[in-house]
């Protein structure tokens, strides 16, 4: 067989992720302080970009005045919906919001292009700090760094470690001197389990003093928080743990005082040593395993971060029509320019053929960040203004009201892909009159009613079940079968193993448990 070379043609289309549609995927789906992180960098590795600070200039110093609300196509305010004022909230709603809803056509005009698939501690105390520069900077003098007495590392917040929390407690506890000393001398007998790992006696007669004195403060040091600390085994640890709960009955302390029967699973042997029946053993069991044998690997020290809204909501008064208003909060939002007379300037002094293309390359990033930034918004208050009016019965009845709502019925109004949806909600949160929720929030499965006409979300669901509940009686206590029986009645047909396992996601006891701690 010959061996020919030939030249062929062919015509096809393929999809090609340039690297600006890639990094333009990536902005969608950031939270705002990444977003502020990424423009930061830009700023300062591009020189023809600057921040828009006219935004905050131009607003006053008080509370900035909302966007105007979201208007039809001939720039009238949304009217309020037809099946909002069809619909009277049940009688269980106490406070519905004062709000009419409202139905509105976003006036954007957005090209999607994301249709690809892919998803200060001070040492020294207050008095330390009453003589420091701090404390003459708050009468109205300066700081001084140049102080050669001033430490800037010694004024900088610390993280609070277990031994600084429990110090802290043991200073508030102990009036006695003397108990406070034995008080840290345990602490420092405290392993990186939590557990006390010396012989009271042997270090009473090391102290100098009664060994009842010294179980006197540790019992003391075994009420400080976290629950579990300063025990000497592991069967103490789970009681210490137990009592902070509640939880400590004698047939529980029966248990614990034969765990080695619990290890060996001789269950028939347990139930007659705390006697109670198979159902109530099971129930121990679990609330035993649920504990932690090693509390002081637990604790561990957590900054609160506040979480900023991207978009806000408020309800128009019926004066103007009802409605919400929807506008994305410009304080999260960074805004940059393009100096192009900066750009114009330094391109006609360029002679080198290598500084005008890193210039013209440097201007088409500009560019493309200003159009990506502004895209993204755009993106957002469309996704999120769609949630809103999909979602319009939560935010005026609350969350049994919550609908079942799949990407899918987002990404077709708006004309946008699934992907497109779920970047756009992942990290990104609302402020609403019910609070601050991230918009992946209002994404939830449902659950037909028995008669068809319905739908419940999972999260009504739950909301339902703890209602149920919550108005339960101490001599009436639900079981899980009961509470299919009452969702039935509300048109809600789910199966016991299902009502256990939204129960257990809510992180309610058994009826069992309930039972027991009701009626002690």
């Amino acid at each position: 067989m010959a061996i020919n070379q030939r030249l062929d043609l062919k015509q096809g289309q393929t999809l090609t992720m340039t690297p600006q549609l890639q990094q333009a995927i990536k902005l969608l789906q950031m939270s705002n302080i990444e977003l502020s992180e990424f423009v930061e960098a830009e700023l300062e590795k591009n020189p023809l970009l600057e921040r828009d600070d006219s935004m905050s200039s131009e607003k006053p110093a008080e509370s900035p005045e909302p966007e105007a609300p979201a208007t039809g196509e001939d720039g009238e305010p949304l009217p309020p919906r037809d099946d909002a004022e069809s619909d009277a909230p049940p009688e269980r709603v106490e406070a519905p919001l004062e709000n009419d809803g409202g139905e509105r056509e976003l006036d954007t005009d957005f090209d999607n292009v994301f249709t690809g698939g892919g998803m200060a501690e001070q040492e020294g105390g207050y008095d330390a700090f009453a003589t420091s520069s701090f404390a003459s900077a708050g009468k109205g003098g300066s700081l001084k760094f140049d102080d050669p007495e001033y430490s800037f590392e010694n004024n900088m917040a610390k993280e609070t470690t277990l031994r600084d929390y429990l110090q802290d407690q043991i200073s508030l506890e102990f009036e006695d001197n003397s108990d406070r000393a034995i008080a840290l001398v345990l602490l420092d007998y405290l392993d990186e389990s939590g557990y006390i790992r010396t012989d009271i006696p042997a270090l009473a007669s090391r102290l100098g003093c009664a060994a009842d004195r010294v179980e006197k403060v540790l019992d003391k040091l075994q009420h400080l928080d976290p629950a579990g600390l300063f025990a000497r085994n592991l069967s103490e640890c789970l009681s210490l743990q137990l009592r902070e709960q509640d939880r400590l009955d004698p047939a529980m302390q029966a248990l614990l005082k034969n765990l080695d029967v619990l290890a060996s699973h001789d269950l028939k042997k347990l139930k007659t040593l705390c006697g109670v029946d198979e159902a109530d053993l099971k129930e121990m069991i679990s609330e035993i395993k649920a504990l932690n044998p090693k509390p002081a690997l637990e604790f561990e020290h957590f900054v609160s971060q506040t979480v900023i809204p991207d978009v806000l909501m408020r309800p128009l008064p019926k004066s103007k029509g009802g409605g919400w208003a929807v506008e994305l909060n410009n304080d999260t939002l960074p805004r940059v320019l393009v100096n192009k007379t900066y750009y114009t300037e330094i391109s006609n002094s360029a002679k080198a053929k290598k500084d005008k293309e890193y210039l013209s390359e440097q201007l088409n990033t500009a560019n493309w960040l200003v159009k990506a930034l502004d895209q993204r918004a755009e993106t957002i208050l469309k996704t999120a203004s769609e949630i809103i009016l999909q979602q319009e019965a939560f935010f005026l009845y609350g969350v049994e009201f919550l609908k079942p709502l799949v990407l899918k019925d987002i990404a077709e109004v708006i004309g946008m892909h699934e992907s497109t949806v779920s970047r756009v909600t992942t990290n990104k949160y609302i402020g609403t009159p019910r609070g601050v929720f991230e918009l992946k929030y209002f994404f939830t499965s449902g659950v037909s009613s028995t008669d068809g006409a319905a739908e419940f979300s999972s999260e009504a669901i739950k909301a339902r079940i703890k209602s149920l509940i919550d108005a339960e009686k101490p001599s009436a206590i639900l079981s899980d079968d009961d509470l299919v029986v009452s969702l039935k009645k509300d048109g809600i047909d789910i199966a016991r193993r299902t009502v256990a396992k939204y129960r257990e996601a809510m992180k309610i006891a058994s009826s069992v448990q309930r039972r027991r701690q009701k009626n002690t």
